[in-house]
């Protein structure tokens, strides 16, 4: 029996599973004896990855952002699923863009997945979760652990809401005795670099991102490394894992920041 085995037979959903850290999660969760629904905006993505697992798996397509698509889509769960063990709030789009200069479909995507999207999703999904233990899972980043810098500022800025959101979350489901895990990734191998291709029409539509990007994610290592230490936090009640991918520059980043916002701190 896995670490998770008192969650064997009973149901999770895992949000944005059509790849990357999603389909990773719910393969996972699957392995370790759960039924496992996967989410995805992509209809055609969430079947294949339900399909890839089998019997113990089905799937969902809803926009997470979209308040009332996330509403009906809990509301359809519940009628023909019945209750939640564990959720796990992964969805989320990489956009490479500046603040100054991110249009306002860029911008307002990013906002209404990564961060409004989390909040939507609790708010209509955590009622769902019944039983003993209940588990939910917030996918943030490395980046919502040090300054929006480089390429994707406005990305990161989105990670900082990410990062706030669970971290409320935390606090309010904790006195629902709900365990709370927090996973920050580093740079992986996903298609998160690609992550238009998903783009609803209301922002602006699909589009594909030149493929000569994504060199430095395809070179990365795979989501499943995260795993042992993912299922290690999980089974001990939850917490926050930082899966850093870059020999040191995640800490120096986060000592940074730390530092810098403890110099500009003055009592009055």
């Amino acid at each position: 029996m896995t670490k998770l085995g008192s969650y064997a037979g009973r149901t999770a959903m895992v949000t944005g599973a059509g790849d990357g850290i999603g389909k990773m999660l719910a393969v996972k969760l699957a392995e370790a004896g759960m039924t496992v629904c996967v989410q995805d905006i992509r209809e055609e993505a969430a079947a294949t990855v339900a399909l890839e697992i089998g019997r113990s798996a089905f799937s969902m397509t809803f926009d997470i952002s979209d308040r009332d698509a996330v509403a009906l889509a809990a509301q359809h769960f519940a009628n023909e699923h019945g209750d939640l063990a564990m959720l796990w709030i992964n969805a989320g789009v990489g956009v490479g863009a500046s603040v100054l200069e991110g249009g306002p479909d860029q911008v307002r995507w990013a906002y209404d997945v990564n961060v409004l999207g989390a909040i939507w999703t609790a708010q209509c999904f955590v009622p769902l979760l019944k039983g003993d233990p209940r588990h939910v899972g917030i996918t943030a980043s490395t980046a919502a652990l040090r300054a929006p810098e480089g390429d994707f500022p406005l990305y990161a800025a989105t990670k900082h809401g990410t990062m706030a959101v669970a971290e409320a979350l935390r606090g309010e489901l904790a006195v629902k005795d709900i365990e709370t895990t927090i996973l920050c990734p580093g740079l992986l191998n996903t298609e998160i670099w690609d992550g238009a291709k998903a783009r609803p029409e209301r922002f602006g539509g699909e589009r594909r991102i030149d493929p000569k990007i994504a060199g430095m994610w395809r070179e990365a290592k795979t989501p499943d490394a995260m795993w042992p230490d993912i299922e290690r936090v999980m089974a001990a009640g939850g917490g926050t894992l930082v899966c850093a991918t870059d020999a040191g520059e995640t800490r120096v980043a986060m000592r940074q920041r730390i530092d810098a916002i403890e110099n500009g701190l003055v009592e009055i």
